[in-house]
């Protein structure tokens, strides 16, 4: 994946913020945040944005799957600095969607992330419904152009 574009590292392209605090534990041996705890951290941003779009409101047999995540890791995080996740939807298919999210810390840009995620049910995956699409469409991240 070619390195982030300036606007994934402008949180004014982002409809949606949640903050975390980082943990000792989160650190290497060089004391940055380490891509583990830095993705547990997405990970974390993801959950709160989806629970904000309502998908633990799915129909009975649905589910939703992570089908790709990439990380670009941009700058150093640290301890004890909590860290802002912001995300957006980034683009959406017949039954995937991405989201796109950066980490800040003091207003900086550490790293942004791409999620793929798939809606599916026992036969496989299945059309993202309408009102869903429409939430969706609300919170794209804004690109320039």
């Amino acid at each position: 994946m070619p390195k982030a574009e300036a606007w994934q590292r402008d949180p004014e392209s982002y409809p949606f913020s949640t903050v975390t605090e980082t943990r000792f534990q989160d650190l290497d041996p060089l004391g940055h945040i380490n891509n583990v705890a830095m993705a547990a951290l997405f990970e974390n941003g993801r959950v709160r944005f989806n629970r904000n779009l309502g998908l633990e409101r799915r129909q009975p047999g649905e589910r939703w799957l992570i089908a790709a995540v990439s990380i670009d890791y941009v700058a150093e995080a640290h301890f004890p600095d909590p860290v802002e996740v912001m995300s957006g939807i980034g683009r959406i298919g017949s039954s995937s969607w991405d989201i796109y999210s950066a980490a800040f810390q003091q207003g900086v840009c550490v790293a942004t992330c791409v999620s793929t995620l798939v809606l599916t049910d026992k036969n496989g995956p299945k059309p993202i419904p309408e009102p869903l699409r429409k939430r969706y469409e609300e919170l794209f991240v804004r690109k320039p152009g």
